[in-house]
């Protein structure tokens, strides 16, 4: 009777146990919620693939407007002399230029002929002035024009950044910083209006700034411009970062210059001492160093110090000059 009792008992556990099992146990487990999350989450798959795809489409915008940014850069990597006048600031034509440059060629053979210096003097002293002199003038007046762009193009585009935000169109925007721009900014964004009101789009219009202004800055801004034009984006927030990075490149420059005077200095000091030495010798005993362009040898130890001199401050400048 016992075993009878124990084994319907048994049974009875069993199976309330099993029905237990069938009916309870998906809603203690989570297992309910979690088929209703695959549910959800497949009904919601489409829209994140195609929220993925316009993204991929974005993203390839995006790398094709720099690839083609940057195979422009390459085939611009030659810069013609006509273009190197324009990045100068000069208004003079290449024939003017050349003409020019002839002119100092021709007037520094002559002296030195006439002086008595030699005929290879006087052609060292003439491909000095008409070849070497003009091109380092124009570096001269580059360099000197890209600095004064660089410090005012971080407030330049902070008024565009302004003027998005105030509900401003961008080429409006752009024609107030070329209306109140300091040189020779003003002129460059005036030529950026003037490119597209001839008719071509704004974002190639800006890119074109890189030029006739070769600075990275300058490239960094056309990049913005051209991908916002292509591919759309919040503007005011792109050039809002490009301020940034612009103002934090100009602390760094800022920052290495200062880092760096003392090496300036003291290659200053050591390519001007055998100059200064020689001058004082001189004046003080002309015969004793006069050796040196009266004498075969003097003039071949003479050019033979030159082109070690010349190699040297070479050398100097490009350990002192820092790229970033």
């Amino acid at each position: 009777m016992n075993l009878q009792t124990l084994a319907l008992a048994f049974m009875a556990a069993t199976a309330v146990g099993g029905i237990a099992w069938v009916f309870l146990y998906p809603a203690l487990s989570g297992e309910a919620k979690a088929e209703k999350r695959r549910a959800a989450f497949a009904r919601t798959t489409p829209a994140v693939r195609q929220v993925d795809r316009a993204q991929r489409s974005r993203r390839e915008q995006i790398e094709g407007s720099l690839r083609e940014i940057e195979q422009r850069s390459k085939r611009n990597s030659k810069v013609a002399l006509s273009s190197q006048i324009a990045q100068a600031g000069l208004s003079w034509s290449k024939e003017k230029f050349l003409i020019i440059s002839g002119i100092f060629a021709a007037v520094c053979f002559v002296v030195p002929m006439f002086l008595g210096a030699g005929p290879i003097a006087a052609v060292g002293l003439a491909f000095a002035a008409g070849f070497g002199l003009p091109r380092w003038l124009l570096g001269f007046l580059k360099k000197r024009r890209e600095k004064a762009f660089l410090r005012a193009l971080p407030d330049a585009v902070d008024v565009i950044v302004r003027g998005i935000k105030a509900g401003m169109p961008l080429f409006e925007s752009l024609k107030v910083v070329a209306a109140d721009s300091p040189e020779p900014l003003k002129s460059e964004f005036a030529a950026i209006i003037e490119t597209q009101a001839i008719g071509m789009p704004l974002g190639d219009a800006c890119s074109r700034l890189y030029e006739r202004m070769p600075v990275p800055e300058a490239n960094f801004f056309g990049i913005v411009i051209a991908i916002q034009q292509k591919s759309g984006g919040n503007l005011s927030e792109a050039l809002g970062n490009l301020s940034k990075v612009l103002r934090d490149r100009k602390k760094m420059a800022e920052k290495i210059q200062a880092m760096s005077m003392e090496a300036k200095a003291s290659a200053a000091i050591i390519g001007s001492l055998p100059p200064v030495v020689m001058l004082l010798v001189y004046l003080s005993t002309p015969d004793y160093i006069a050796l040196l362009w009266t004498h075969p040898t003097g003039r071949l130890m003479l050019a033979g110090c030159v082109i070690w001199m010349s190699t040297g401050i070479y050398v100097m400048k490009k350990m002192i000059n820092f790229d970033f």
